[in-house]
């Protein structure tokens, strides 16, 4: 780390959208002294249509704005962002813990007992080198049925999340899977936590679902305290950034902390 961080700085999360607050409410939980800065590019989701050389220019832009201000660690919450981004991003600020997302195939593999497993995930996740190699390394014993989920992500940015057109989109992907036998879910986008509710009511109680976010909070928890980066005592309120407005973003920050230790700002970077 650089000799200028300090255990009161703050950890630096981003995200396609809003998608990433799934993440910060973990991180809230798990780590609550800690102050974040969190950035929704709403302006240019979704990244699951853009190419790779895109989604690390998009990458590296919003990771440089939060180190300006000030960041100890970067969360990059966003599963699309993380496969394509994460190596480009580590190889430029080698001295930055920078944690990122990946769907959860190995617990997804531990978990299930009928070997069948299935993946909700953007196009660019599931097309991703980083997914391949974990379908390799985890997964070459169980069957995987896999679902990009086209639209889920547009929808739950507007802020739907029990709505007849979202549980209709809902109900023409999780079926299917569970009539294959699939007895596992793996949210494989930070989207996707805001319908597990959805999800479940859809699935039943017999179907495990599995969200990666406590583990990336587990995470970070331990790359601060290797670095002694752990907040003491929080510092100020948490920033919530977007490149475009959106009144989700508020109301999410307000009901993640509801004592109002958050402002919620709009900035469009280049």
């Amino acid at each position: 780390m650089s000799a200028a961080a300090h255990a009161s700085d703050p950890v630096g999360i981003f995200d396609s959208g809003i998608g990433g607050l799934s993440v910060v409410d973990a991180i809230v939980r798990l780590l609550p002294e800690e102050r974040l800065i969190y950035f929704g590019d709403t302006a240019r989701i979704p990244y699951g249509t853009k190419s790779p050389d895109t989604i690390r220019e998009y990458a590296a832009q919003i990771t440089r704005f939060l180190l300006e201000q000030g960041c100890k660690a970067i969360v990059v919450a966003c599963n699309t962002a993380s496969a394509p981004a994460l190596p480009y991003l580590r190889a430029q600020w080698p001295e930055v813990p920078i944690i990122g997302m990946e769907p959860a195939v190995k617990p997804g593999a531990q978990a299930t007992q009928t070997g069948k497993v299935g993946v909700l995930a953007t196009r660019g996740t599931l097309q991703s080198e980083r997914y391949a190699t974990l379908m390799t390394r985890f997964a070459s014993h169980v069957q995987v049925v896999e679902n990009p989920c086209i639209g889920l992500v547009e929808l739950i940015e507007q802020g739907q999340f029990d709505s007849p057109e979202i549980e209709a989109l809902l109900r023409s992907i999780v079926p299917p899977m569970l009539q294959q036998g699939v007895d596992t879910l793996v949210l494989g986008c930070t989207h996707y936590p805001f319908v597990e509710p959805l999800i479940r009511r859809i699935a039943g109680d017999q179907v495990t679902i599995i969200n990666p976010a406590p583990a990336v909070a587990r995470q970070l928890e331990r790359l601060l305290r290797e670095r002694n980066l752990l907040s003491s005592a929080i510092q100020g309120k948490h920033v919530f950034y977007a490149s475009k407005p959106t009144p989700v973003l508020e109301t999410f920050a307000r009901g993640l902390l509801s004592d109002g230790t958050y402002s919620v700002q709009y900035h469009t970077l280049s």
